[in-house]
C-alpha cells in the first residue's frame, strides 16, 4: 500500500512538472493566445488567412479588410451543398448568438466555392436566412480560388450532367480576428457552446 501511494504520488507531482512546463513553454513563445488555442497549425498560425478580393450580395467588390472589422468566423461552401454546410453554418450561427448574450460580437461570413451557381443574390440569401449579420460572399472562378488556397481549403466539383452537381470541400470553420489575422480553426463536430467559448477567449485576450 505504501508502494502504490508512493508511485501515485510520484506521477501526481509528474504530471504537475508536466503541466507548468507545458504553461511555461506556451507562455516564452509569446503567444497571447496560447491559453485558448486546442488545435495545431505546422508552420505556425500564420501559414493561414491573408488578403482576398471577392464580391458581396449587392454585387459590389470587397476585400477582406472591408469585411473583416470585427472578429469574423469564416466558412467555405456552397449553397446547394445538401447536408453539411446548412449544418455547420448554422453551427455558426448558433455560437455567434451565444457570444451576442456575453456582449461579444462577431460576424459570421460565408464564401461560396461554387461561383457558377452562387450568384451575389443567392448567397446573400442563403447567409440572411441563417443569421441576420451573416455575409455571404461569391466572385469569380480566380478569385474564390485565391481565397480558397489563402486558407488552405479544399474543394473540387464533382463531375455531373446537369446543374444539380456536387462540390467536395473541407469544412473547417476560421476564427479571424481584425489586428491579428487567423488565429483559430473549428472542426464541424465542436458544439456551438465550444466555439463560443473560444471564441471569447480569443476576444478577451486580443
Amino acid at each position: 500500500m505504501v508502494r502504490m501511494a508512493v508511485i501515485a504520488g510520484s506521477v501526481a507531482v509528474v504530471s504537475l512538472l508536466a503541466g507548468v512546463w507545458y504553461v511555461t513553454q506556451q507562455s516564452a513563445s509569446g503567444d497571447v493566445f496560447a491559453a485558448c488555442r486546442t488545435s495545431v497549425v505546422a508552420g505556425g498560425s500564420g501559414q493561414i488567412g491573408g488578403p482576398f478580393e471577392l464580391v458581396n450580395s449587392d454585387g459590389q467588390t470587397v476585400t477582406d479588410t472591408d469585411v473583416i472589422t470585427k472578429p469574423s468566423l469564416i466558412y467555405f461552401g456552397y449553397t446547394f451543398c445538401p447536408d453539411v454546410c446548412p449544418l455547420d453554418t448554422a453551427r455558426n450561427a448558433e455560437a455567434v448568438d451565444i457570444l451576442d448574450e456575453s456582449g461579444i460580437e462577431v460576424t459570421p461570413i460565408f464564401i461560396s466555392v461554387d461561383p457558377e451557381r452562387d450568384t451575389p443574390e443567392v448567397v446573400g440569401d442563403f447567409a440572411y436566412n441563417l443569421h441576420d449579420r451573416m455575409i455571404g460572399l461569391t466572385g469569380s472562378d480566380e478569385q474564390v480560388r485565391a481565397a480558397s488556397q489563402a486558407y488552405r481549403t479544399y474543394y473540387k466539383k464533382q463531375p455531373g450532367d446537369d446543374e444539380f452537381y456536387l462540390v467536395d470541400h473541407s469544412t473547417f470553420s476560421y476564427l479571424v480576428l481584425p489586428e491579428h489575422g487567423f488565429v483559430e480553426f473549428f472542426r464541424r463536430d465542436v458544439a456551438p457552446d465550444l466555439v463560443a467559448q473560444q471564441i471569447g477567449c480569443f476576444v478577451d485576450k486580443a
